[in-house]
């Protein structure tokens, strides 16, 4: 079974095109196929499937955990470069399908592009007790802390940190706040400082945990920001580095990034029948 490695500021994912799998890609399959030591090693898989007359394909995104999301704005950038790079387009503007919506991707060069990634909103069925201004309060580890909810295509917890943002330990807080009961379907966590149009953030991601670098972790990062009075485009500064989110006055949200091939392989029979 074929399939490729990508990274976009160190988020890594295996994209396996759906055609190729010999068996359904089920949540401890994904977890064998994910695994570090005895598996490929990735942050997830991307899975793509041909779309129809709107878009170039269907993407659905797994994470290390099994679980499925609704979205990832490395991911979908990845998936983007790949469908280009494996000629499933020839345009450098298309559509692809997402649990969450349709995304749309411009190329602009052979690792970087823009997305349109949607409309923000900051309630949600995923803060079902929060206001309609996504404002509220979580406990983790003994600690509370202020946050900004924001939904773009999947939950986001941003928390304001200040100068405190390179120290905090996301391990010590950052699995409360997951699986918080404030939030049903749990959340991804962005811990933040805010510098004008810039923002420094660490990532707590959903089903992952600490990770260099998330796309629409970066985006409701740069929500939040704008929220406060942040000018957009904002430049949110990540472990892996850096992202441009442009933010309207609706939070329609353009991501802006790169990603690249890391390597193509092919699956050994001995891992093959370990997942079968």
């Amino acid at each position: 079974m074929k399939f490729e490695k990508w990274q976009a500021l160190g988020n890594d994912y295996a994209i396996v095109e759906a055609a190729a799998l010999p068996w359904e890609l089920t949540a401890e399959r994904v977890r064998a196929f994910c695994e570090p030591h005895f598996g490929v090693g990735a942050d997830g898989i991307l899975l793509l499937s041909p779309g129809d007359v709107d878009v170039v394909a269907n993407l659905r995104i797994f994470n290390p955990d099994g679980s499925e999301a609704e979205l990832s704005g490395n991911g979908a950038r990845e998936a983007a470069m790949y469908l280009r790079r494996s000629g499933w387009t020839e345009a450098d503007e298309f559509a692809i399908g997402t649990p969450s919506g349709v995304v749309r991707p411009k190329i602009l060069d052979e690792r970087t592009c823009a997305m349109e990634i949607g409309r923000a909103s900051t309630s949600s069925a995923d803060f079902p007790s929060g206001g309609s201004d996504g404002r509220g309060i979580v406990s983790a580890a003994g600690r509370e802390f202020s946050f900004q909810h924001v939904s773009i295509g999947n939950p986001q917890c941003v928390i304001d940190v200040g100068d405190e943002v390179e120290a905090i330990s996301l391990e010590a807080y950052g699995q409360d706040i997951e699986h918080s009961n404030l939030f049903p379907n749990r959340t991804n966590v962005s811990f933040i400082r805010i510098e004008g149009s810039n923002v420094r953030a660490r990532i707590w991601e959903r089903g992952v945990g600490e990770t260099l670098s998330s796309g629409t972790g970066a985006s409701g990062a740069a929500i939040a920001a704008f929220l406060r009075g942040s000018a957009s485009p904002i430049a949110v500064n990540l472990d892996g580095g850096e992202l441009e989110v442009a933010v309207s006055d609706n939070l329609d949200v353009l991501l802006t990034g790169w990603a690249e091939r890391v390597y193509a392989g092919e699956l050994s029979d001995a891992l093959l029948k370990r997942l079968a």
